[in-house]
């Protein structure tokens, strides 16, 4: 089903003066490159393979699929523009300089270079990495994840004792001994365990199947936490790590617990992947060109 943003496109061609039949017998240029994306796009129309439902959709289907160059400049644009990626201020309103004094973390999404810097501030740290998919990078999880337990407040304090229980014990190896058992595995069946008003963590990760449990994440048990996410889905070798022992930073449950989602305040329940966030990762996968 070809819904208005193709059939718009193939409009766009016949109003620009191209027909399949025109664009066939083009000459010159047309004959020593590929097929004009215009091209590729009637042909896939013509053979059934668009089904296009939405802006979303049409994102993936006309840009991220073809793999078509993302120019910096529109990304610059989407670092200044408020609801750029869900309801909020625009990213260049909180971090627009390296100076931690002015500008949260020393982050500067103002320009490329300082995007590819990442933060300034101790800990110094990398947002993306150039050619890579950034998913799981500090700008990817700012983006999509969402801080847990689901519902808690953007200003409540990430130092609180149970945190640093989680943290620490993290740090010390994650391992499966009576400190973890009477102290920190404790904490996710409990209520307000890591924020006033927000449920037991078990009450969405109790088992290893979705449904009932997100991501098939079991937070019940020391071998469903060790598990990880997905692993139905992956399979049980392919799980994501939600715990990387000695290092918490980089331990999904951790991530989680203290790293807010932006912008700032945003509804849990926003698309994670707004096609602008789709457009921003194809950059950065692209090599995060700076021209």
């Amino acid at each position: 089903m070809i819904r208005i943003c193709a059939v718009g496109a193939f409009a766009f061609g016949m109003v620009a003066g191209w027909s399949p039949e025109a664009l066939a017998d083009e000459k010159g240029e047309m004959e020593i490159r590929k097929d004009s994306l215009t091209k590729q796009l009637l042909d896939d129309i013509r053979q059934g393979k668009i089904e296009v439902e939405g802006d979303h959709a049409a994102v993936n289907e006309l840009v991220i699929k073809r793999d078509i160059p993302i120019k910096y400049e529109y990304i610059s644009i989407l670092m200044r523009a408020p609801n750029a990626f869900g309801e909020g201020p625009a990213c260049i309103v909180c971090h627009g300089s390296a100076d931690p004094a002015t500008s949260y973390r020393g982050l500067d999404l103002s320009t490329c270079q300082g995007i590819i810097n990442g933060s300034t501030e101790p800990p110094v740290r990398k947002i993306i990495t150039p050619g890579t998919n950034p998913k799981r990078d500090v700008l990817g999880r700012m983006l999509r994840n969402n801080r847990m337990p689901l519902g808690v407040k953007f200003n409540v304090p990430t130092d609180s004792p149970a945190i640093h229980l989680v943290k620490n014990w993290i740090s010390n190896g994650a391992k499966n001994d009576d400190h973890f058992k009477k102290s920190v595995l404790p904490l996710f069946s409990k209520p307000n365990s890591f924020a006033p008003d927000t449920p037991a963590c078990i009450e969405c990760h109790m088992s290893n199947q979705e449904p009932p449990s997100f991501h098939e994440l079991n937070l019940s048990t020391y071998e469903g936490i060790m598990l990880g996410a997905d692993s139905v889905a992956k399979g049980v070798n392919n799980a994501t790590k939600v715990i990387v022992p000695g290092n918490p930073e980089e331990s999904g449950v951790f991530q989680h617990l203290v790293e807010n989602r932006m912008p700032p305040g945003i509804d849990p329940s926003s698309e994670r992947d707004h096609p602008n966030t789709q457009l921003l990762f194809r950059w950065v996968a692209q090599g995060a060109k700076c021209n």
